[in-house]
């Protein structure tokens, strides 16, 4: 195997006698560290995947074999190893059996050490008992020595990603008739052609798998032989939207045609350079933050070319339409951010130390679960597809123009994106008051909040909960541009005072504890509190709404930039603190609008955040590149034993 496993990426590869050269060769390496039990048969494709998985820094390979021969068994949640141990000991149902090869991040290497140490001299089930996290009472199970140590590393409290293999081949033999015929299992697959079918999404949504999925791979394969980089996808993607973008401004019945046509393309190359990466193994994170942010850039600079479009074509509120979209799917993806963080600490933690006590929560998470798994059902696409997806957004925006006009593509873009934002707003209320995670306490609340000087200075308000003081917030300014709205240029200025008042309530909860069953939708209610005040502050002004638009957009990078970085669990960007945070941006604008200069304050403080977020964006990626995302080859070293 160790042919296969330079192949993999890994050039230093070792044999070790026993445990205690394990540790010593872990201890010893620079990187993450690869550790392969010696009875594991796999294609090189399924090491290659293990190695070089984005997904996390210490990722375990899971098998659905039938365990054997005292082999680790796993429970799994959303791709999370929550548990390993004997089968009798878990905390619900074994979902695989571990497969014998673990990757394990740099931070995690130390652990691993300790591990092997405690399993070597017999003190493991001593040491994951001591562990506060869950490990108390669960004993490690004898049997092969890598699943002892990796055993021993879950119930310390490491978070392990499950590694699955679809398609490909990977078994652990125990004779040789088993390595008979898991050679010939090797044998009969077609590994380039079962790479090229695993760099599709395994669960897409249902616009995606039916209408670009079915044909995109030749392209991910044609892309691959002429050398692109995923990243050079990405960027023509982008192209595409931007000369969509640029159709739907102009009008006309051709030119919405042709954007129609070119979104689609455009969202077809959105899905090729994923597609590619996995294809190709070239992962970056560099690479996920890029394609994160471009994503919703070319979706809201399509929102300003209809909004455009149709206010050219004498549609009255054509760009408030766009703007209205674009904060919509803002603070939505907020929601779906700070949601998937919930769920995934929900999952690591131990049924019996959950939550709030079932209930409908409980039947909710048990019907979720089980139409996920009826994979294909109509109960499935109909989940799937309700809740708006990327896909769906994209499909129906080309329909809509391309059959009837800008100003109708805007309006179903809303009236889905509404409906869609109540059912699972709805919905992941009741479900995250039943599983009850203070998520905003793992994490660092103040730069997810992105607070900035004058809050960090509030007095405390412990009550009514930093929730219901940011929703609290947002009233006064809703009002405000309500009245506004309904009185025009009549209405005085000052009235942005008001409103400006009613949103720093917000400020108290700031260095309030943020352990509420729902204080995970404190940083969308802050997003949505701030955008709504800077659209009242611009119709208060007279700006042109273009404007208001574009400074909307700017914040919204900004915002994202900070959700990327929650999903990869990295510290804030270098110029974090010279944003001034959402209350001291706010009051700026408030300033500008007294003064009677409301367009220059957009302007001035739009350029402002935006030349930080470049420069930041420049010092993160280029200047002071965060760690690499795969296991380059070289770095750390593979332990087989």
């Amino acid at each position: 195997m160790t042919a296969q496993w330079r192949a993999a990426g890994v050039a230093d590869v070792r044999f070790a006698a026993d445990l205690d050269e394990l540790a010593d060769l872990a201890g010893a390496a620079d990187g993450p560290v690869v550790v392969s039990a010696a009875d594991l048969v796999a294609h090189t494709a399924v090491l290659r995947h293990l190695v070089t998985s984005p997904v996390g820094p210490t990722v375990a390979l899971v098998l659905t074999d039938a365990p054997t021969g005292g082999r680790t068994v796993v429970r799994e949640e959303r791709g999370q190893v929550v548990e390993a141990g004997p089968a009798e000991r878990l905390d619900g149902p074994a979902t695989g059996i571990f497969g014998g090869a673990l990757r394990v991040g740099r931070d995690d290497v130390p652990t691993l050490v300790a591990a092997a140490r405690a399993a070597a001299t017999g003190r493991l089930a001593e040491v994951a008992s001591g562990h506060a996290d869950g490990g108390a009472g669960r004993s490690v199970p004898p049997g092969p020595a890598v699943d002892q140590v990796f055993a021993g590393l879950a119930a310390q409290g490491v978070l392990v990603f499950a590694h699955r293999v679809r398609l490909l081949v990977a078994h652990r033999v125990d004779d040789a008739d088993g390595l008979a015929a898991a050679a010939a299992s090797v044998a009969a697959v077609d590994e380039d052609r079962a790479e090229l079918r695993l760099s599709v999404k395994e669960r897409d949504d249902f616009f995606t798998t039916y209408f670009v999925s079915t044909w995109s791979p030749h392209v991910t394969k044609a892309a691959a032989r002429l050398g692109w980089s995923p990243t050079g996808v990405t960027m023509l993607s982008v192209a595409f939207a931007v000369a969509a973008a640029a159709l739907f401004a102009g009008g006309g019945r051709l030119a919405l045609v042709a954007g129609g046509v070119l979104l689609y393309l455009g969202f077809v190359l959105d899905c090729v350079d994923g597609q590619l990466a996995r294809y190709t193994r070239n992962f970056s994170a560099w690479g996920g933050w890029l394609d994160t942010m471009a994503d919703r850039a070319k979706e809201y600079l399509v929102y300003a070319g209809l909004g455009w479009g149709a206010t050219a074509a004498g549609v009255r509120y054509g760009w408030a339409l766009a703007i209205a979209a674009m904060t919509l799917q803002t603070v939505r993806h907020m929601t779906d951010a700070w949601y998937g963080v919930l769920h995934d600490e929900a999952a690591r933690r131990p049924k019996s130390a959950g939550t709030g006590g079932g209930g409908i929560g409980d039947r909710l998470n048990a019907a979720s679960t089980k139409v996920q798994a009826d994979t294909g059902s109509v109960s499935y696409w109909l989940k799937r597809t309700v809740v708006f997806p990327i896909g769906e957004r994209w499909a129906l925006i080309a329909l809509a123009a391309a059959l009837f006009d800008q100003r109708v593509a805007l309006l179903a873009v809303l009236t889905w994106g509404v409906l869609a934002f109540g059912y699972t707003g709805a919905l992941r209320t009741l479900r995250a008051r039943w599983m009850w995670v203070p998520v905003l306490d793992t994490v660092d609340a103040t730069l997810h909040r992105d607070d900035g000087p004058i809050a960090a200075r509030f007095p405390v308000a412990r009550r009514p909960g930093p929730l219901v003081l940011a929703l609290l917030a947002v009233l006064p300014t809703v009002l405000v541009l309500l009245a506004t709205w309904r009185y025009g240029e009549a209405y005085p200025r000052w009235t942005v005072l008001l409103g400006l008042v009613g949103l720093l309530l917000a400020a108290g909860g700031a260095g309030a504890a943020h352990n509420g069953p729902l204080d995970w939708l404190v940083p969308a209610a802050l997003r949505g509190g701030e955008y709504l005040f800077a659209i009242t502050v611009g119709v208060v002004g007279g700006a042109p709404a273009w404007l208001i638009f574009g400074y909307v957009f700017v914040l919204t990078l900004h915002h994202y930039d900070l959700v990327a970085r929650l999903e990869k669990r990295q510290p804030a960007p270098p110029l974090h603190a010279a944003t001034l945070g959402w209350e001291g941006r706010s009051v700026l604008l408030a300033v500008a609008a007294i003064a009677g200069i409301v367009s220059i304050g957009l302007a001035t403080l739009g350029v402002y955040l935006l030349v930080l977020f470049v420069a930041s964006v420049v010092l993160a990626w280029f200047v002071r590149p965060a760690r690499p995302a795969r296991v380059p080859a070289g770095a750390g070293g593979s332990a087989t034993i």
